[in-house]
C-alpha cells in the first residue's frame, strides 16, 4: 500500500477570555471563550463538510447527478455518565431532488467513505437520518 497525505490541517487553540482557534492557512479564525460548546460545533461542522464530499463521491461512483442544495445538519451531543464524558451524533442529511431510495443508498455509502465516519465507527453512537 502506498499512502499519500492529501492534506494536513494545522490549528492553534488558546483558552481564556480571548481564547480561540486559528488554522495555519487562515481559513479558520474564530473566538472561543470556552471550549464547550465550541468543540462539539467545530466537530459537527468538519464532519458535515467531509460527509457532503463523501456523498458527492458516492454519487459520482454510481453516476447519480446531484442537484445543488444537499445539506448535512450535524448534532453532536456531549454526554456525562458516571463521571465519564462521551459523544453521540446525528447526521440529518437532505438530498433534494433525488429518489429517496437512491438518496438513502448515497448517505449509507458516504458513511463508509467519510474519514470522520470511519474514525468514529464503533466509538460513538451515530445515526444518519434522511430528511
Amino acid at each position: 500500500m502506498t499512502e499519500k497525505v492529501l492534506f494536513t490541517g494545522k490549528t492553534h487553540n488558546t483558552n481564556g477570555r480571548d481564547g480561540g482557534a486559528r488554522s495555519s492557512d487562515g481559513q479558520l479564525d474564530i473566538k472561543m471563550k470556552e471550549p464547550h460548546p465550541a468543540a462539539e460545533n467545530l466537530f459537527g461542522a468538519a464532519w458535515s463538510a467531509c460527509y457532503m464530499g463523501a456523498i458527492e463521491l458516492a454519487a459520482s461512483q454510481r453516476h447519480v447527478k446531484l442537484p445543488e442544495g444537499i445539506a448535512v445538519d450535524a448534532e453532536i451531543d456531549l454526554n456525562l455518565d458516571a463521571g465519564s464524558f462521551f459523544l453521540r451524533a446525528r447526521l440529518n442529511v437532505s438530498v433534494p431532488g433525488v429518489d429517496r431510495a437512491v438518496a438513502r443508498e448515497l448517505i449509507d455509502a458516504a458513511h463508509g467513505i467519510c474519514p470522520y465516519s470511519k474514525a468514529t465507527h464503533g466509538n460513538i453512537d451515530v445515526v444518519t437520518n434522511l430528511v
